[in-house]
């Protein structure tokens, strides 16, 4: 990943979208990436999970049908890297990325931190 800013986004999430706003009032420039029209890869997510400081079980959203649903959940970082991968509306939203850091927006202003 580069050193610049990256907002991974969901425009239909009011946080996603609280952050967006919080980013522009900032003044910063960044790349906002829909990762729901540009799916992370596994690698992607295990490096974000990096950037967090925190495991991937962290970054899933276990709330969501598509979750809810599976009989035996993954345990395992890789195999929940991979399952965020396959289905990226699991993918806990937003993250924000600045250069090696990131920190997911709830609330918004836990990014604030990064600048």
């Amino acid at each position: 990943m580069s050193d610049s800013i990256v907002l991974y986004h969901n425009p239909r999430c009011s946080k996603s979208r609280e952050t967006l706003a919080l980013l522009e009032e900032k003044g910063l420039t960044f790349e906002i990436i829909e990762y729901l029209k540009q799916p992370l890869d596994s690698k992607r997510v295990l490096g974000l999970s990096k950037m967090l400081g925190s495991p991937v079980s962290e970054m899933v959203r276990t709330g969501e049908s598509a979750y809810k649903e599976l009989d035996n959940p993954p345990t395992d970082e890789r195999a929940l890297a991979q399952l965020i991968a396959s289905n990226p509306i699991l993918l806990q939203r937003p993250i924000v990325v600045n250069g090696k850091r990131a920190a997911i927006g709830r609330p918004p202003e836990a990014v604030l931190n990064l600048f």
